[in-house]
């Protein structure tokens, strides 16, 4: 298969997900790489990553911080919060990432109402004040508006799933797939960059589904997208199911492949480099920006409490070298957006700084 026989419809788009020739592939990868510095540029901007807390009160299946998974909890102080905030700041990064389990309590809702005011004052020197994503699951329209109005802009929350049914098969019965629809669109209407994203190589998922994925994201016109390789947690109920899924080494194959024809399909929209691609390859993060990704999150989180946000086996925290990155990637053409938020292009926020 060649990339220029590629037919962007499901069809066209399922058979260039299920051609398994590494020239292809590399092909593919190569394409999307220069379509994505002829339309968004060199630029790789930075997220400053703070997994704010692993308690959660909902039950994925195939989540290691699911509530009723065994394994040590913990929540940072807002001191510990703004120290990496601080951090972000004093590096350049430009902008910032609260994600965390999925929590709906009132003091959670207002310590992180909190935190967004306080994190707007943090002095980033001649730069813009810090741009802010939060990732933190399902909650009420109006918790959504009071983030906004509190100074968060973007919001990463991922459909796992297009398809109704796979995602039915992957979530507990009081999991709806139309209130996370609902949600999504509930955030592009009060005026947040809304991303999505899901789940690469997981059980019961074929290559139409992963098409459908795609379209899905056209769809929505989503500013940006954060997806990546179906990862197993040991102790979690679809890897104990013992539903087959992909080899390592073929769900890497697929993380890189469907950032590339993202980037084809959606030329000038945000996507980012996952940290389950670095599970997967050393250098998988790097590989997905070569791909066609163009946003890198360093993990700000402390050490003591990354290890404990265990979405899937991470084997070990992976501690970032935002510096070493940039020298390696400096290198190979591809510039650092210090200091800038990098928002999208294909957003309509009006707020690229």
């Amino acid at each position: 298969m060649q990339v220029s026989e590629i037919t962007w419809d499901r069809e066209g788009l399922a058979a260039a997900i299920a051609c398994e020739d590494p020239a292809f592939e590399a092909a593919l990868c190569e394409e999307a790489y220069r379509v994505k510095v002829a339309t968004v540029g060199p630029e790789v901007y930075l997220r400053g990553l703070v997994e704010i807390s692993n308690i959660c009160v909902k039950n994925c299946f195939y989540c290691g911080i699911r509530h009723d998974i065994r394994c040590p909890r913990y929540e940072l102080s807002d001191e510990a919060v703004l120290s990496a905030m601080q951090t972000a700041a004093d590096r350049r990064f430009g902008s910032v990432v609260i994600q965390g389990g999925e929590r709906t309590d009132a003091a959670f809702i207002r310590k992180i109402t909190r935190l967004l005011k306080e994190i707007k004052q943090i002095d980033t020197g001649e730069d813009p004040p810090l741009g802010i994503t939060l990732s933190l699951g399902e909650q009420p329209r109006e918790v959504y508006e009071e983030w906004f109005d509190a100074g968060a802009h973007r919001y990463l929350l991922r459909i796992e799933s297009s398809n109704p049914d796979l995602y039915r098969k992957i979530h507990p019965e009081d999991h709806s797939y139309d209130r996370r629809l609902q949600a999504l669109y509930d955030l592009k209407e009060i005026g947040y960059q809304a991303g999505t994203g899901a789940m690469i190589g997981m059980p019961f998922q074929t290559a139409e589904d992963l098409a459908d994925d795609l379209l899905f994201y056209q769809k929505f016109d989503a500013p940006m997208v954060g997806m990546g390789p179906y990862n197993p947690h040991p102790e979690t109920p679809l890897t104990l199911s013992g539903a087959p899924y992909p080899s390592a080494e073929r769900r890497f194959a697929l993380g890189l492949k469907m950032i590339a024809l993202l980037r084809l399909l959606m030329p000038d929209i945000n996507i980012a480099a996952a940290t389950s691609l670095e599970v997967l390859d050393p250098r998988g993060r790097e590989m997905g920006l070569f791909s066609g990704a163009n946003v890198f999150m360093p993990n700000l989180t402390p050490r003591e409490q990354m290890v404990k946000y265990n979405l899937y086996d991470r084997k070990t925290a992976l501690p970032d070298g935002p510096s070493s990155l940039a020298d390696s990637l400096s290198g190979q053409g591809i510039v650092i957006g210090y200091g800038r938020w990098g928002d999208s292009k294909h957003g309509k926020s009006g707020l690229v700084m």
